[in-house]
């Protein structure tokens, strides 16, 4: 679970500011505040892990990846080529990581469960858009209260020093010629030679493998979700998440029953199957009495999915339903079908949903969140979701420490970020001024709309 995330020149964020990510974050703010930013910054991250050039420092994305973010002057703050793009990360492990001594078997070094990391990345072309490149100016990891990296040794070539800033541990150069070392692979990793020149770098492995699989269970949901069709076609593959339109979520539910997988609901309830488990929420957040997922014909690769409003009307595909439930169906699906541990970013996952079933969705990321381990980051615009959180916390359900909510506002072209303070009952003690619209100021306007009619010549004033 990311614990940390700090942004420095990334879009409209001069600078973030260290935020605490919980199990549950969420971002709220008005349009073009800078909120879906902070999401793409991870999804870039993921991208880049992805990637199979390993001499590219970002991908900045194409129409096939879950964010485009053009050149590398478009995400930088101000399109300013001379400044720096700064991040910096902090994550739980999935479990103890220990480095061992590679002089003395059996000896561990050091060991931690938390694992932070960092960089810089910059402009190799002095500013010219066309010349240039980006390029790794100083990368670290920070593990056990020491740091490991790489940073540049000058601006005229791209050679590279290794350092390590822990006290009790220095890297021991390998006997023979000192060779540069070149530039790290992508902006996360360390190139090849860092293991072939020194005798103790093998621990270098250890955090890349980490970082790697943070993103490798960072998945996408975004706001523009694909319309339902009346049939579906699945060969038997099984996706690893539901593409960024939820395109995939059929494929999803075909291959968690082809699977046989249960999934634990606490202690002392039944398990369920993943089809079992988005049918009971669809139906407990009022959308559909029944859900199921059938083959055209016996055999068939063409599946249709069939829903019922209620148990007083027939069944219909899922086409001929109120839009919602469509909508809604990868969000849910998405929460049960990644695994444990997983991080989800959603943008607007109430889009298109009845404030009702807006709220409901909180529950359904509860639930994620204590059953499966699940961390939850989201970009929102619905207070019909803030208000269930607010709820949950005050009855005990959530407790408050595991959210943590933010305001973004960009009223002169720069991006910032207030901390939304939660007590312990759902409180948020500074609310900001027109946070979800002006309510108040709407009511008064129409009682004062409504007093000068009926004073008006020809009104109904008594």
């Amino acid at each position: 679970m990311i614990t940390q995330l700090r942004v420095q020149n990334f879009k409209s964020w001069q600078d973030t500011g260290t935020m605490r990510l919980a199990p549950l974050t969420a971002l709220f703010g008005t349009n073009s505040s800078g909120k879906t930013a902070l999401l793409q910054l991870l999804l870039m991250l993921k991208q880049t892990t992805e990637s199979s050039d390993r001499a590219q420092a970002l991908s900045l994305g194409d129409e096939r990846t879950p964010v485009e973010l053009g050149t590398f002057s478009d995400l930088l703050f101000a399109h300013n080529l001379n400044s720096v793009l700064v991040w910096e990360l902090t994550w739980k492990l999935p479990q103890l990581l220990k480095v061992e001594d590679p002089t003395q078997k059996g000896r561990t070094l050091f060991q931690d469960d938390t694992l932070g990391f960092s960089a810089q990345v910059g402009w190799s072309g002095n500013g010219d858009q066309q010349l240039g490149r980006a390029i790794v100016q100083r990368m670290e990891y920070r593990f056990s209260g020491g740091s490991f990296g790489m940073h540049r040794k000058t601006e005229a070539k791209a050679e590279y020093d290794l350092f390590s800033e822990k006290t009790d541990f220095k890297f021991v150069r390998a006997p023979g010629r000192l060779w540069e070392l070149p530039a790290p692979s992508k902006c996360y990793g360390f190139p090849d030679q860092v293991r072939a020149y020194y005798q103790n770098a093998g621990l270098l492995s250890d955090f890349e493998f980490e970082f790697e699989r943070l993103f490798s269970r960072l998945f996408y949901l975004g706001p523009l979700r694909d319309y339902p069709r009346r049939q579906y076609a699945w060969a038997g593959g099984q996706p690893t998440d539901m593409g960024r339109r939820g395109e995939r979520v059929v494929d999803a539910l075909l291959a968690a029953r082809e699977s046989g997988a249960y999934l634990s609901r606490g202690r002392g309830r039944k398990k369920l199957t993943l089809e079992e488990r988005v049918a009971t929420w669809l139906k407990d957040l009022g959308l559909i009495e029944h859900f199921e997922v059938r083959a055209l014909t016996p055999g068939s690769k063409l599946f249709q999915v069939w829903v019922q409003r209620s148990t007083k009307v027939p069944e219909v595909l899922i086409t001929d339903v109120g839009f919602g439930v469509s909508q809604i169906l990868p969000v849910i699906t998405l929460c049960y079908y990644a695994p444990e541990g997983s991080t989800l970013l959603l943008e607007q996952p109430e889009i298109h949903l009845h404030p009702l079933v807006q709220a409901g969705l909180a529950d359904v990321f509860i639930d994620a969140i204590k059953t499966r381990n699940i961390q939850i980051i989201l970009e929102s615009h619905s207070e019909h979701l803030l208000t269930r959180l607010q709820r949950r916390i005050a009855e005990e359900v959530l407790p408050a420490s595991q959210a943590a909510l933010y305001f973004a506002r960009n009223e002169t072209g720069v991006s910032s970020l207030d901390v939304l303070r939660l007590d312990e009952y759902g409180n948020i003690s500074n609310w900001p001024e027109n946070f979800f619209g002006d309510e108040m100021g709407e009511r008064v306007a129409m009682v004062e709309a409504e007093i000068r009619r009926r004073q008006a010549p020809g009104g109904d004033a008594e």
